[in-house]
Order: C-alpha cells, then structure tokens, then sequence
C-alpha cells in the first residue's frame, strides 16, 4: 500500500523541501497541483480529501481556509504555520518533548510543526522545567541567530540577489517590538507565566540556526552546575535518534568559535552548555530548515502513518 500524500504550498521554502525529501520514498505517492491551479479552491479541495496525508505550507490564514476545505474524517493533517501551535485540539509536534508526546502523535489527525526558534527555545528548556530547575514564573532571555532561508523565498531572494552581494555582511536583528510569532508556543508549551524575552536575528547564511537561552544561577530553583545539567539532559532525551547532548564543548568548538550551519541538512539537534560562577547558557543548535520545518514535518509524518520514524532523515 502507498500512502497518498500532498502538500498544499508545494511551491514555498518548506513545501520545496519537504518534496525534496520526500522524492524517492516508495511507500508514498506525492499528488501534485500546477501551480495555476493553486488557488482554484474546488480542485485544491479534491486533493486535500485525496490524500491520506496534507502538509500545510501556507500562511496562517490559508492553512485555516484549506483544514475548513478538508470533509473527511481519515485525512491527517500537519500544518507547518503558526495557526494552530496554541490550540488544545492539535498536537504539538515535538516527538521528544515528554515520554507520552510520540503516543500522542500518532494517534493524532491534526499536527503542528513547531517553530524553527521555539523549537530550540522549548528543547532546551523543557527538561530544566520539568525537573524544577527553572521555575515557570523565571523571565528567560533568548537569543537566536538563524539563516536567510527562515524568512522564506522573499527574503532569499533579497540576500541571493546579485545586487545585494555586499550589503547585508552583518547580523541583523529584527521583531524589534519583542513581540515575534514564535512566542505564543514557547509560552503555550512550557506553561510560562511569561513569554520569554526574545530576541532573533537573521545572518548572512542560508540555512543553520543557535538558540541561545540564558540563565542567570542565582534564580535557578536550585544550586546545580554544568554536569548536573548535561547529565539531565542526557537523561531527558536518552535513545532520542535525533537529539545529542554536547559533553565535550572543547573538541565541539572551532578554536572557541561556534558553527550556526554544522547540523544542515539533518535533522538533528544538538544541545552544548556553557557556564561560570554566576551564569549559564544553553545553546541549541539545528537546521532551521531541518529539525526547524521540514524535517520535523517528515518526521511527525512517519510517526502518524505507523512508518520508520527516521525514515528519509538524517540524524
């Protein structure tokens, strides 16, 4: 049997990629729409009722119209927007997140890839939260840096634009007024009394990411130190295929210099914890496009058809 499979918004950054990886799968039979035909709502409405699984690559509003078009009860469904990262009736989709998430993927016809930053943000957090070592009433600073790519085709195509070859050399942030999309869910998730305070910025780089979450020890719950935290960690997420814990940040370093792009093209991520008497920093680091989007995507799709859950992935 082959799973009938369509992703509606095949033409975006995520929608590309997810198609890339999913090219030469011979469990699963990728429907396709021409692109005139994108926007011509009975013959989207065909597809979406076609398959037996939709990827939604769209912006928040045409993710909601295209779920109101779907009239079965068997097709699934994973949104890649962030339409419904905060609603109770979809689950949220980090597999690794807690013992019963996977469960509950599976089980699921309604799925939300989370965010490439809150990705890193809750990966990071969620175990320290869970064993009471950040409160939920902390106010967490986070920091991410990720490549061009995360802003979608219109922003590749103003940093790959020739014209453009030596004018955006820097690191640039933006969201500027602190209220970036992300933040809802890294809230939502981790069931934070406040959002944290978030600050992102996009490099001169296609694709790679570092989430940066700062604490401060004196407001942690408890006295721990880097060795405790990297065991709880590795305790947290053992026999995860795509999560690893940095024990060595020494032979991780490049001469003390940390790689935003050395998880490209996988869809891994890696965990490093730095410290000193009064601070500590976890730094989360994947492929935006990855562990961030579409290899998340594929990865909650292999769970919710019953297939290898690594199948088509790289770790």
């Amino acid at each position: 049997m082959k799973y009938k499979i369509f992703v509606d918004g095949q033409f975006g950054t995520t929608g590309l990629k997810i198609h890339e990886m999913l090219k030469d799968r011979k469990e699963l039979e990728i429907l396709t729409i021409n692109e005139e035909d994108k926007k011509d709502l009975e013959i989207k409405k065909k597809f979406l009722n076609e398959a037996d699984l939709v990827f939604l690559c769209l912006p928040d509003e045409a993710s909601k119209e295209s779920v109101k078009l779907i009239t079965n009860n068997t097709t699934k469904v994973i949104d890649a927007s962030t339409a419904h990262r905060t609603n109770p009736d979809w689950t949220y989709g980090i597999a690794e997140l807690n013992p019963t998430q996977r469960e509950k993927i599976k089980n699921s016809t309604r799925v939300c890839v989370p965010g490439c930053h809150a990705s890193g943000f809750i990966m990071a957090m969620k175990p320290l939260i869970e064993n009471n070592i950040v409160s939920k009433k902390q106010k967490i600073v986070c920091h991410s840096i990720t490549g061009y790519s995360g802003g979608g085709k219109g922003l590749i195509d103003i940093y790959e634009a020739p014209e453009n070859k030596d004018k955006y050399r820097s690191q640039r942030p933006y969201a500027l007024a602190l209220s970036h999309k992300h933040l809802p869910e890294m809230k939502y998730i981790l069931g934070l009394e406040s959002a944290p305070f978030f600050t992102p910025s996009v490099g001169n780089f296609a694709q790679g990411m570092l989430v940066m979450s700062y604490l401060i020890k004196d407001e942690l719950e408890k006295n721990i130190s880097k060795k405790e935290v990297l065991s709880l960690y590795k305790n947290y997420y053992k026999n995860e295929e795509f999560v690893k814990i940095i024990e060595d940040d020494i032979d991780y370093l490049d001469e003390g210099f940390l790689d935003a792009m050395k998880c490209n093209n996988t869809n891994r991520i890696e965990i490093s914890v730095y410290e000193s008497d009064d601070y500590m920093l976890v730094i989360s680091r994947l492929d935006n496009l990855g562990k961030g989007a579409s290899g998340a995507a594929v990865q909650n799709m292999n769970i919710m058809l019953g297939l290898e859950e690594k199948a088509g992935l790289k770790s």
